[in-house]
């Protein structure tokens, strides 16, 4: 019995030694435990799923704005991985940007650059120098590999480390339940997994310079979420919130990260 559980071990010690990705910018050391090419199938499979099963936005005019400050960030992603000669990064990536009708503070973006806007959230964006904030930080989630990470680590801990296909042929039901709570595609409080706060640490900083690389102020971001840390006076914490901590300890930081931010800004006419 001993000497299966030291292989055992041993096994998954193998298994995940050689199984680790760099984070860009921050170059600190992350669990990534499935290959790119399956986590960007498996994305667009579950991103395709959650679109019929809610009801994408039939406003014009909000959906454009979405989908028109998504370009501008998606633009400012690829001209700072070209720019860092780390373009396989985002290889293979299939921007898509929707608004979905759903009054929970929140958003998100899948590998692969499938993002979600729900409709909730824009009262608090305000216009587009604020909703850069929220696709900046959520795309930047993506491209630092966060969720990833978090998928990894739930594979590990709940299915014993298996390959991320055979966990969805064996345990379908348990797998997606993982992978919603893994990338914030969930609506119910208590369903995702939060956060570190080295993560968010993180998507702040990358998200502050793509949006700056955008043509957005990155000054933008220290309004916005002081408007979202209002939020947390109510009786129930907004959706965004929960995997999002907000307060001023946060905003503390993130105005340190902006002399670094604004070096990268573009300002447009």
């Amino acid at each position: 019995m001993k000497l299966s559980k030291r292989i055992i071990t041993m096994s998954l010690l193998l298994f995940v030694i050689p199984a680790c990705a760099t984070v860009p910018f921050s170059g600190r050391s992350q669990l990534d435990l499935i290959p790119q090419q399956t986590m960007l199938a498996t994305s667009f499979s579950q991103y395709d799923e959650f679109l019929k099963q809610n009801k994408i936005s039939s406003d014009k005019q909000k959906t454009e704005q979405v989908r028109n400050v998504g370009r501008r960030i998606q633009a400012a992603v690829e001209d700072y991985f070209r720019e860092k000669n780390m373009t396989s990064v985002i290889s293979g990536y299939s921007w898509e940007f929707n608004l979905v009708e759903n009054d929970e503070i929140n958003a998100w973006c899948m590998p692969g650059g499938k993002v979600v806007v729900y409709s909730g959230i824009l009262p608090i964006t305000k216009n587009d120098g604020g909703l850069a904030v929220v696709m900046g930080h959520e795309i930047a989630h993506a491209v630092a590999k966060h969720g990833n990470e978090r998928m990894s680590q739930a594979l590990m801990a709940q299915l014993g480390g298996v390959a991320l296909n055979v966990a969805m042929q064996d345990k379908p039901a348990e797998t997606r339940m993982l992978w919603t709570a893994a990338y914030g595609a969930g609506t119910q409080v208590g369903v995702l997994l939060p956060f570190s706060r080295l993560h968010e640490s993180e998507a702040d900083q990358l998200g502050l310079i793509f949006m700056a690389m955008a043509g957005y102020d990155p000054e933008t971001a220290v309004d916005f979420w002081s408007r979202m840390a209002s939020k947390q006076g109510g009786k129930t914490m907004p959706e965004f919130l929960s995997t999002h901590p907000s307060d001023d300890t946060r905003i503390s930081k993130i105005k340190a990260m902006l002399p670094e931010a604004k070096k990268y800004y573009k300002k447009r006419n």
